[in-house]
Formats: structure tokens, sequence, C-alpha cells
């Protein structure tokens, strides 16, 4: 599968020097790994890896990828070297050894299922906000005709802790900020890419 280059937004006006070509290539590199890994894993009779994972794991293990190839393909970014340090790609030489528990001056990657871009975060911030959404095939029989994984949205904007709404505690404790339906549109104005796909798949 190869990224169509017609969906960007040619025009977004993009912080850090990244470029659409830099979001491009980051998407093409996750489209090259799960084709590589998935031919290996139906020739051996095993399920795709989309299928296999959990969705929740699926989306941190995109998440992780996407940083590591946009840290790679951009100018200025590199991936943040404090463990779940924030945001996820910092500024290179902002901070020392390009490293920080809670910092600003970069992108915080995320990705979703959710169309639209409303994700859950573990907090409010005034930050870079990314947001990548994917879609998968599950469906389709026999699975051997199943759809590869495909991303149909990416965002980019400056958002603040005004533009959160803060989620009750789940059953284990954690509590969670989404951003409401200000801070979505605001989100959504900074599209980069956008790609819904055919009507068939739409109404799916």
């Amino acid at each position: 599968m190869l990224v169509d280059r017609s969906r960007f937004n040619q025009e977004a006006e993009l912080p850090y020097e990244l470029r659409c070509l830099d979001f491009e290539a980051a998407m093409q590199d996750v489209y090259d790994f799960f084709h590589d890994v998935n031919r290996f894993l139906t020739r051996k009779g095993l399920g795709r890896l989309e299928d296999t994972l959990r969705k929740a794991i699926l989306s941190g293990v995109l998440s992780d990828m996407l940083t590591a190839s946009l840290a790679s393909h951009s100018r200025s970014l590199v991936e943040n070297g404090h463990h779940n340090g924030h945001p996820d790609l910092v500024v290179k030489g902002v901070y020392p050894d390009d490293s920080v528990k809670s910092g600003f001056e970069g992108v915080e990657i995320k990705t979703t299922l959710k169309r639209g871009g409303a994700v859950d975060t573990h907090g409010a911030r005034d930050q870079w906000f990314c947001v990548f959404v994917y879609q998968i095939d599950r469906e389709t029989e026999p699975a051997s005709e199943r759809k590869p994984l495909r991303f149909s949205e990416a965002y980019l904007a400056e958002v603040t802790t005004h533009d959160f709404r803060r989620n009750e505690r789940s059953p284990l404790g954690t509590r969670t900020a989404t951003l409401h339906a200000d801070g979505v549109k605001k989100l959504r104005a900074g599209w980069v890419y956008l790609d819904p796909g055919d009507p068939e798949e739409e109404g799916s």
C-alpha cells in the first residue's frame, strides 16, 4: 500500500519545520512494516498482526512507530529520551540529552480508531498535539481477503489545558482527559491528511 500524496493539506502550517513529506514517509514506514510482517505471518499460517493485537496495544505500537519514523525524517525533532516523557518528540538541543520528563517544545503523538481524532490522554496539557486515525478490516471473510491497515486522518494543532475535559476515573483509578467539542474543532482545523476511503468502506 502506498500513501496517497494528493490527500495531504499542502497549506497546513506545521511547527518545528515539519513537512507533509515527513508525515508521508512515516506513514509509509508503517505500511511497509505491516506488509512485510503480515506476509511472513500468513505464510506460516498465522493471523495478521493487526488481527492479533488488542486495540490498545496496537494503538501504542503505532504511536511508537510513528514517533520513531517522524524523528528519523524530520529536520529538527528527535525522540524524547526520557522513559514515558512528554512530549514524544522534542526539539533537538533544547533539553539536556534531548530528554525531559515534562516539556513543551515538541510534539505529542497519538493514534486512534475514532474518526475525528478525539482520543483519551493521561492529562490535559499545553502542547502541540498530533493524532493519526487508522482503520483496520477485521470483518472480511476469508481473512486472506482483508484490506491492510490504513491511515485515514492525521491532525496537528497547538492546544491548551482549556481545550480538554477531564473524564471520570476508570475502574482501575486512572483519570484521563479528552479534547472537548471546541478542542476537537481546533484539532480538526489543523488537518494534515484526510483520506476517508470509498463510500462502501465508509458504511462498513
